[in-house]
């Protein structure tokens, strides 16, 4: 399967491979399974959220421009968009985090941009996780959106690491209408999501 890039999006099919999947294929199997027989009210997703905090990076209270830089531009290559800075609301010693200082970035990716970036994560990106068994079951809340991480931005095949020296996770989280966390595991594993077997924790 050929999957486009961030930077290929701009001139990709309004609909994706995923979508016509979802469309065709798995909202059949929702209508069946869930007895959703109102279109309107069938799951959809709705944005992708990617987020890399900052703490790690801080010295004296102040972002390293290296750091800042290179989660700026793997944010940038991986989504096609621009990440917004987030400042600190409220200081959180844990993370190394005073109020007011960048305490994280985050890029919100929807429509075409959010299916493209989907494609690429569950084709691309999640193969390439070292010793990967499975995604959790359980990290979805009560309206099904569903969040995991990477703990280092190398899995991304557009990223290369050997012309930087900053290392960084980055946390995904998936936001649905009209969902459940049932119903948003049965959906992302129809799109090929590539979760733990149900007698494995987690």
């Amino acid at each position: 399967m050929t999957v486009a890039t961030a930077e290929e999006t701009e001139q990709a099919p309004a609909i994706s491979a995923l979508q016509t999947t979802l469309h065709n294929e798995v909202w059949p199997k929702v209508t069946e399974k869930f007895g959703i027989t109102n279109p309107m009210a069938l799951p959809r997703l709705d944005k992708i959220v990617v987020n890399v905090g900052m703490g790690d990076f801080l010295e004296n209270n102040k972002l390293r421009p290296e750091a800042r830089d290179t989660i700026l531009n793997t944010l940038s290559t991986i989504t096609g968009q621009q990440p917004i800075l987030i400042k600190a609301k409220k200081s959180v010693s844990n993370f190394k985090v005073r109020e007011g200082a960048l305490g994280s970035t985050k890029v919100t990716m929807r429509r075409v941009r959010m299916w493209s970036f989907l494609e690429r994560l569950i084709h691309l990106a999640i193969p390439r996780v070292r010793d990967f068994r499975g995604l959790s079951r359980t990290s979805f809340d009560a309206a099904g959106n569903y969040s995991f991480g990477f703990s280092e931005q190398a899995v991304w095949p557009e990223i290369d690491m050997g012309s930087i020296n900053i290392s960084h996770g980055m946390h995904i989280n998936l936001v649905f209408r009209n969902s459940t966390p049932e119903i948003s595991r049965f959906v992302l594993t129809e799109l090929g999501f590539p979760f733990k077997r149900e007698d494995e924790t987690g």
